[in-house]
């Protein structure tokens, strides 16, 4: 069996998490799955290729190596809705994000085998990343969670019209420190590069909103990346385009930079 997750543990307070660029499917799954199912659309292309400099600053990354389809270790373990009003794509999906189905008929995941999964795949991830974060805020006094997505920059069931290229979400500001939030908006507000949204509409998963808690010095932000900012084509074979995904890896680089330089204003010294 393919290890739920690799990790390569960090020297520094940032912990980066990539939950859906994994493409391993759990045992006779594939067979069950439709010819689209197959294609793993809704996976976030190259994210490790994107994240590598995070590894060169001596942050932690922690990467899934299951494809979203087997679980989404961005949602709850109870399935809640993280935006009311809109079509939830669920922890097991039974639905790409355009709307077609990623089993034949009647082969979809049952409760039980749903169970299983969470205990198999989710379970172990998440219990990874709490138990590095507390390792992070009990080493250095506070820790920052980053976790990185892309998606495709149209999907007409999920929102309106064409996605900014980067999307910053905070749950609100409610997950890491407001000068944390303002400083990280300023940078992608400094790059006319690349459009960008703070908060709008989608202002972080189940991992910004469960681990950010900045009353306990743990702060966790998520950037959802358009795909068009780093592929050639959003669609099959999702060839990426090496001169954009360079420079987007630099833009990248730059927001890590300020999650690393950053301090709680307690741990500044003189304080």
């Amino acid at each position: 069996m393919t290890d739920v997750f690799s990790f390569v543990r960090g020297t520094m307070p940032v912990l980066v998490t990539l939950p859906h660029s994994g493409c391993h499917l759990a045992s006779g799954m594939e067979r069950r799955m439709t010819e689209r199912g197959r294609q793993l659309p809704d996976t976030d292309w190259y994210m490790e290729h994107l994240y590598a400099g995070a590894l060169s600053k001596g942050m932690g990354v922690l990467k899934a190596n299951h494809s979203r389809y087997v679980v989404d270790l961005n949602r709850g373990a109870d399935d809640a809705a993280l935006y009311p009003g809109r079509p939830s794509t669920g922890l097991v999906p039974a639905l790409t994000f355009d709307g077609q189905p990623i089993y034949h008929e009647g082969q979809a995941p049952d409760e039980s085998e749903i169970a299983e999964r969470r205990e198999a795949y989710w379970r172990p991830y998440h219990e990874a990343v709490a138990e590095e974060l507390e390792r992070l805020r009990q080493k250095w006094g506070w820790a920052v969670l980053w976790d990185g997505h892309s998606i495709k920059s149209t999907i007409p069931r999920l929102f309106e019209g064409t996605l900014p290229d980067l999307n910053l979400g905070t749950n609100s500001g409610q997950s890491c420190d407001g000068e944390l939030q303002t400083l990280l908006g300023q940078r992608l507000a400094g790059n006319v590069a690349y459009s960008h949204v703070v908060n709008g509409r989608f202002k972080g998963g189940y991992t910004t909103r469960h681990y950010g808690q900045p009353e306990r010095d743990i702060h966790a932000i998520q950037l959802e990346i358009a795909q068009s900012t780093y592929l050639r084509s959003e669609e099959a074979p999702w060839p990426i385009d090496l001169e954009k995904a360079v420079r987007l890896s630099r833009m990248i680089d730059g927001l890590l930079e300020i999650a690393l330089c950053w301090r709680p204003e307690a741990a500044r010294p003189g304080k």
